[in-house]
Order: C-alpha cells, then sequence, then structure tokens
C-alpha cells in the first residue's frame, strides 16, 4: 500500500487524492511530454520557449509522483527521432536537460529520489553524459521515487540493441538460440531492473506510442489527454491515476 503525504498536495489536489485507493497507485508512471513546440507557437513564441515551459510540469509531476509514493517515473525527454529537427532547437534541448539536471540534482537528491537514464549515450554530448554520471552517482543510493529520463531514447533500437546482447551471448556459446525466451530478451533490456509501466499518461492530443518502451508496453493501461505538456499539472496526473484506478486489468485473461 502506497504511503500517500497530503503534504505535497494542494487542498484542489488533496480533493483528488482523496478519490484514489492507496493500495492500487501504479508503480511505474510513463509519460510522453508532446506538445511544447505547438504551445510555444499558438503564443507566437520560439518552440524552445515551449520546452523551457515544459520544465515546471516536470517538477509537477515528480513532486506529484513521490507524493504518491509511485516507484518509478520514465519522462520520453529526447527520441533518436528528435535529432531531425533544426540544429538550434536540438542544442537548445541538449543545453535545457544538462541545466536542469544540474539544477535539479540537490534538491532530488534530498528528497530521496533516483535519477537513472535510458537510452543510447554515445551520440549525446560529452557534458550531457557528465551530467547523467554525476546525477546517477549522486542519487544511486536513493531509495524512493526513480526518476528516468529516455534520452536518445527509441523502443526500436533498444530491442535492436538487446538483440546485439543476445546474439553475442550466442556467439560466445553462452546462450542456447533455441532455448530462448522472453526473460533473456527482458534482461538484455538498457534497464531490465525495472518494472513495466502500469500507466502510459500522453499529452497533446496524439494517440500514437511513438516508438516508446515498446516491448515494455505490452499490457500498460494507456491515457491520453489534448492538453499540451506545458499546461500539465498534478491534479492532470492524479485524475488519470483515478481513471487508471478505474480500470480492470486483464493481461490477456479471461475474467468472470
Amino acid at each position: 500500500m502506497a504511503n500517500i503525504t497530503l503534504t505535497k498536495f494542494t487542498a484542489e489536489e488533496r480533493a483528488i487524492v482523496e478519490r484514489l485507493d492507496p493500495a492500487r497507485i501504479p508503480r511505474h508512471i510513463a509519460i510522453i511530454m508532446d506538445g511544447n513546440g505547438r504551445w510555444a507557437t499558438r503564443q507566437g513564441l520560439p518552440r524552445v520557449i515551449g520546452h523551457r515551459a515544459g520544465v515546471e510540469s516536470v517538477r509537477a509531476v515528480i513532486n506529484a509522483c513521490g507524493g504518491l509514493s509511485v516507484g518509478y517515473l520514465t519522462l520520453y525527454s529526447f527520441s533518436t527521432e528528435n535529432w531531425s529537427r533544426p540544429d538550434t532547437e536540438v542544442r537548445a534541448l541538449m543545453e535545457l536537460i544538462e541545466g536542469q539536471l544540474r539544477t535539479e540534482a540537490e534538491m532530488l537528491h534530498r528528497e530521496n529520489s533516483r535519477i537513472r537514464h535510458l537510452g543510447r549515450r554515445e551520440d549525446l554530448p560529452s557534458s550531457l553524459q557528465l551530467a547523467l554520471d554525476e546525477t546517477a552517482s549522486l542519487t544511486a543510493e536513493n531509495t524512493g521515487l526513480q526518476i528516468i529520463f529516455a534520452i536518445n531514447y527509441s523502443g526500436r533500437t533498444e530491442l535492436v540493441d538487446a538483440a546485439r546482447r543476445l546474439a553475442a551471448e550466442a556467439a560466445a556459446g553462452a546462450l542456447d538460440p533455441a532455448a530462448l525466451e522472453e526473460a533473456d530478451l527482458a534482461r538484455a533490456l538498457y534497464l531490465p531492473d525495472v518494472p513495466a509501466p502500469d500507466l502510459l499518461i500522453r499529452t497533446g492530443g496524439e494517440m500514437r506510442v511513438s516508438n516508446y518502451l515498446l516491448w515494455q508496453i505490452a499490457y500498460t493501461e494507456l491515457w491520453f489527454t489534448p492538453l499540451l505538456w506545458p499546461e500539465f499539472r498534478a491534479a492532470h496526473l492524479l485524475e488519470a491515476v483515478v481513471e487508471y484506478q478505474h480500470r480492470q486489468r486483464k493481461f490477456g485473461r479471461v475474467t468472470p
């Protein structure tokens, strides 16, 4: 049963929290943070301003997940496909992510949160790799909310990398291909110790998963909202959890 910390929430948010069953809080919430650019464009602002505005939404959901005692929060921060965006936007995003990691690390450490990275590291700027290493090291022993930033991540790429690892094991004689099972592929993923998401939230009005956690979300509950990411706050996350608790998760089973 989750230990809900009401002091993390406003009076309005507490009214939603009171509708929740503490025994059925999602262990892992994953979010596709979509709509920063559109939010900025609608206001006649450069797209990068939308990304900066989205930082407040990140803070809000981290605080809310901490208050609900969610175990894992995975944020789709930069996909491998995002490299095709204009160079100026990509550089601004990399600088923003690095800057926020360095700015927020000490506070998250005090909150007992652990910071982790999901994705391919080698294509990231060296300064961002260093920031990821430093924040991961600082928070490695923390036992609270695990905040996982998916940066230079692709679900298909993760599966390709997992297949390469297993192929190497087979070539070395450490794995019999004929005996390969789901558990073997699962342990070859980037973060094999992280459980599959219970709830996937996507903002921005699009109803697709955009190459995100393709293996992991086989039985994840999906929740979509037309809100653009800079508009998303703790109350919206809480409403998503309320709906999640109203669903019956079958995992492919037939129920009476």
